[in-house]
């Protein structure tokens, strides 16, 4: 049975997609869920019209990335921390903090989501962090801790 994909299925496809699956599948778990609807000549229109509104957005979420990526390359910021003689701070830099810091220094308003940080930053000094707009983009940013 052909039916056209709502929404993303694991290991069958995304929004828009016209699969063919087994009777029972359809009928019993695509359908009932609101994960497809059966294929006829309206609904093929309508998943033509999906899939490429999702072509799309791809683009544009790629494109915001790309310009994000361009605003923020080789950008250093620094952020005021409490720290101790030796150099450790009392606490941690995280996502937020660093996002705090790029709007402050940079004006570019991110979401701490895309702030990619192996382990919190807990020492002075400078730190490459990496930013992912985009899953096609990737930026690294210069943070430079400073004792407050």
């Amino acid at each position: 049975m052909k039916v056209i994909l709502t929404k993303p299925v694991e290991d069958l496809g995304v929004k828009g997609d016209v699969v063919d699956v087994s009777d029972g599948y359809a009928r019993n778990y695509l359908v009932p869920k609101k994960l497809a609807v059966k294929a006829s000549d309206g609904a093929l229109k309508q998943a033509e019209a999906m899939r490429l509104s999702r072509i799309e957005a791809e683009k544009k979420s790629l494109d915001a990335g790309r310009e994000l990526g361009q605003a923020l390359a080789g950008t250093r910021v620094v952020v005021a921390a409490r720290a101790g003689d030796a150099g450790n701070l009392f606490g941690s830099i995280g996502a937020a903090d660093v996002t705090e810091a790029i709007v402050k220094f940079t004006g570019v308003a991110i979401d701490k989501s895309i702030v990619a940080i192996e382990e919190p930053i807990k020492e002075i000094g400078l730190h490459e962090v990496t930013l992912r707009p985009h899953p096609e983009v990737e930026v690294t940013v210069t943070l430079d801790v400073i004792p407050a």
